[in-house]
């Protein structure tokens, strides 16, 4: 009877073991299949952001190239007025998720930073003035273009977009955040913010000037 007893006990440890080594693995298995499914709802959050700016320039220009053929056949001036739309954006579906089993976090890295996608621009010229002998020429009109053009592109740094398309994104992880935490993990995403910090600088700079 005793033997039978000691053997029981042992039996009752040994079984307390096994069930707690594997309840141990199945809760491992379920934080795991809960952080596939956690960053695979995370990135159909994910998405491409894009704000937009307008702009209304006037550019000057004129030929300065040909200094003495101007001199002789006359310079060419003209005031260009540029509408322009810039588009600014990046695309959140490069931000790597890493999961962290153990402390239920799904943490965020490799924040993109924002980019010029592209510019639409309209030109209207005013006080066209050509030389007497140097008028102006379909090279000439594509080159008042290409430089009106660059003219925008300059002044996108300074217009506070870059910080504007790094709250939007910022607000987008705030989604993600409250997605995560609907199941009791947590978004690590110290990494994104230290990332925006320099746009979000720039666009408080820009308001300065």
């Amino acid at each position: 009877m005793e033997y039978l007893f000691i053997g029981l006990a042992i039996g009752s440890v040994v079984a307390y073991f096994i069930f707690t080594r594997f309840n141990k693995t199945k809760k491992q298995q379920n934080a795991q299949e809960q952080s596939v499914v956690l960053m695979e709802k995370i990135r159909s959050v994910c998405k491409f952001i894009t704000v937009e700016g307008d702009f209304s320039e006037i550019y000057h220009y004129q030929n300065v190239k040909d200094k003495w053929l101007n001199l002789f056949l006359g310079s060419k001036k003209a005031l260009v007025l540029i509408d322009a739309k810039a588009y600014v954006g990046f695309d959140l579906t490069k931000i790597k998720m890493q999961p962290d089993i153990k402390n239920r976090t799904i943490i965020l890295t490799d924040f993109p930073q924002p980019e010029l996608l592209s510019i639409e621009t309209d030109f209207k010229y005013y006080d066209k003035k050509e030389g007497w002998a140097n008028p102006f020429t379909s090279t000439d009109l594509t080159e008042i273009n290409r430089e009106a053009k660059q003219h925008i592109v300059d002044k996108v740094p300074q217009s506070g977009l870059f910080g504007e398309a790094s709250n939007q994104a910022l607000s987008t992880v705030a989604l993600m955040e409250n997605l995560v935490q609907t199941i009791g993990w947590k978004l690590d995403y110290k990494a994104l913010e230290t990332a925006a910090q320099p746009q979000l600088k720039d666009k408080n700079e820009s308001k300065a000037i």
